[in-house]
């Protein structure tokens, strides 16, 4: 029987080039095979590069006759669209940079390629990574493979996508209120946001620079475990970045849950939540209570007001970061003869409503007679909202809540209430106001048959503990594995 390589994971893929079962040159081209057969349905790709992806897997398959067995040489993968890539076009989803072909490569982009891994294109995003369900692209909507009159969430929807329809083994995306989580919750994959610091931010694009972290989409944990390990590291270009060992995240992947500790805070689990994804996160701790997890309930009292602080502090940072785009150094211009009148134009033009409005609640946050009332108090609350995970951390390794308060929506179900798009990322905003890590991990479906994550959360840089609760669920179940019908 015929093995369909597209739905091969990482780590089989790299056992079948390792035995010479596989070329990555076969696996590349079945890859854009299926990118090709797929990606009009789905438009989860901004950017194509076949004759790149090419290239890389020929020299890939070059470097493993002499010798190389990184877990990831000739490994095909997707880059969200944010993230640089030399002499690739990088758009971030806008108009304002449509053009722009970055002279520079991002850090974890280039840990992938001296890793061999194979890059077959940009992904597609809200633009700026502002937004929870990819609708906020200047080019394109994508389509949850799960059902194309969806959405796959967002902001890092193109790579959720991806991964999830089998048009790439793996993906890179960026979170920096939910956007790696949420999607992998709608679309069905495995999600990680790293700890603040343990990924370079070099050569990412920025929204809220405080709150920004590179993540990782796999087909299962294990897949996961390997692309962080790959892309975590001190880089000295990005003051953020901790000068701390990357530990082996692979060797936490031993299937045992015995004596964990994993808490259940009450506040995740409001009214409102969808009930069957209620059902199916409480399913999925019963499920790690059975594995040998000791259970255990917290409190973590200011996760109410992570949303308002979210929203004062990520649109007043992407305010100052978005200054940078005025029609001069680079991007789109409008060209007008006056310097003010261009800005003024270029950015008109350029941004969308989505944008603008963020902007403008960051500006008014930030102005004079506003900054102690809004943006300083933000920052104290945000504060209590990271203490509550610190003292939850003494009493639990692990914290088990929903992804998302509902599965995947219509597309423009939301589109016209802002508030209500928001509240995609109730269950994830805390955790990048506190730095911690987090993942999801599909652990159900609903009536409908959308996909349903299990987040699990960590305390700063102990990544290894969600890898290893998540692995457990993983073996002992088997959601993992079903594709969707496209």
């Amino acid at each position: 029987m015929a093995v369909n390589l597209s739905r091969l994971t990482i780590h089989e893929a790299h056992d079948r080039l390792q035995r010479g079962e596989l070329t990555s040159l076969a696996l590349t081209q079945a890859l854009l095979d299926r990118i090709l057969a797929v990606d009009n349905d789905l438009q989860a790709f901004l950017t194509i590069l076949p004759e790149m992806a090419l290239e890389m897997a020929a020299a890939a398959d070059q470097r493993r006759e002499q010798g190389d067995d990184h877990p990831l040489l000739g490994i095909p993968l997707a880059l969200k669209d944010v993230l640089c890539l030399e002499g690739v076009r990088t758009t971030c989803g806008s108009r304002i940079l449509e053009d722009f072909i970055p002279p520079y490569t991002a850090t974890s982009v280039a840990r992938l390629e001296a890793a061999g891994a194979i890059f077959l294109g940009k992904t597609n995003t809200d633009e700026f990574a502002m937004g929870s369900s990819t609708e906020n692209s200047a080019f394109c909507t994508t389509h949850n493979p799960w059902d194309l009159t969806r959405v796959p969430g967002g902001s890092s929807g193109g790579s959720a996508a991806a991964v999830a329809a089998d048009l790439c083994l793996g993906a890179l995306g960026s979170d920096t209120g939910g956007s790696v989580r949420q999607p992998a919750s709608l679309c069905g994959v495995v999600g990680i946001k790293p700890s603040y610091g343990r990924v370079s931010r070099f050569g990412l694009v920025a929204f809220a620079s405080s709150l920004d972290q590179i993540g990782a989409f796999g087909k299962d944990v294990t897949d996961a475990a390997i692309l962080l390990e790959t892309i975590a590291g001190y880089d000295p270009r990005d003051s953020t970045s901790m000068p701390i060992p990357v530990p082996a995240y692979r060797q936490a992947l031993t299937g045992d849950v015995r004596g964990m500790r994993i808490g259940v805070p009450k506040e995740y689990f409001i009214e409102g939540i969808q009930a069957e994804t209620e059902q199916a996160v409480r399913a999925a701790i019963a499920r790690l209570a059975a594995l040998g997890a000791e259970i255990i309930d917290v409190s973590m009292p200011n996760t109410p007001e992570a949303l308002p602080v979210y929203y004062l502090i990520a649109p007043a940072e992407a305010s100052a970061n978005l200054a940078r785009y005025d029609g001069v150094r680079f991007g789109l211009s409008a060209g007008a003869t006056d310097i003010w009148e261009n800005y003024r134009q270029t950015r008109g033009a350029g941004f969308g409503p989505e944008v603008k409005r963020r902007i403008m609640i960051g500006a008014y946050a930030l102005s004079a007679g506003y900054y102690d009332a809004y943006y300083l108090r933000a920052q104290k609350v945000r504060t209590l909202i990271r203490r509550d995970f610190e003292r939850a951390f003494e009493q639990v390794d692990v914290i088990a809540c929903p992804t998302s308060p509902f599965t995947a929506f219509k597309i423009g179900e939301k589109a016209d209430d802002p508030l209500q798009m928001y509240l995609a990322d109730v269950f994830t905003l805390s955790l990048n106001l506190a730095g911690n890590c987090g993942l999801s991990i599909p652990c159900g479906f609903d009536s409908s048959h959308l996909p349903i994550g299990l987040q699990l959360l960590g305390p700063a840089f102990g990544e290894e503990k969600i890898l290893r609760a998540a692995h457990a669920y993983e073996q002992a179940t088997t959601w993992h594995l079903q594709h969707p019908p496209i």
